[in-house]
């Protein structure tokens, strides 16, 4: 898996989430291996129907705000496993998201997510850069 493969699947993740589209989300978790999932001030899952439901719980939630994100670099960890680190902004607020995918046999798939508020966020510049304050 190439870390651009692991940017693509991650821009898909955001995708699912915005839209709500709970097939989606289901189809981006890995299914070969372990999981985890912190969700910003939930208890830590790491079992994949308890991972799912918990999206099937937000993407429900009719007062669930919008997501955006933004700042994608991506590293690879170790032969197929790619780390996508990222800003996701909900509500004004801007958090610091790891998601990590691994090769599966059709495509890469997150075992990993967690995402924590970013107390200093970068900003993004007219000309697209991240600066730092």
């Amino acid at each position: 898996m190439h870390d651009h493969e692991a940017e693509f699947a991650n821009e898909a993740f955001y995708l699912a989430f915005a839209q709500k589209d709970l097939a989606a989300m289901e189809r981006l978790w890995a299914s070969n291996c372990g999981v985890v999932c912190l969700h910003p001030g939930w208890p830590a899952l790491i079992d994949r129907n308890a991972i799912i439901e918990s999206w099937k719980s937000i993407l429900t939630n009719p007062n669930q705000p919008p997501i955006d994100f933004y700042g994608v670099t991506s590293a690879r960890v170790a032969d197929g496993i790619v780390a996508v680190v990222c800003y996701e902004v909900i509500a004004g607020n801007t958090m610091v998201a790891t998601n990590v995918f691994v090769a599966e046999d059709d495509g890469p798939k997150i075992a990993v997510h967690q995402s924590g508020v970013c107390a200093n966020p970068p900003k993004i510049t007219a000309a697209g850069d991240m600066t730092i304050n």
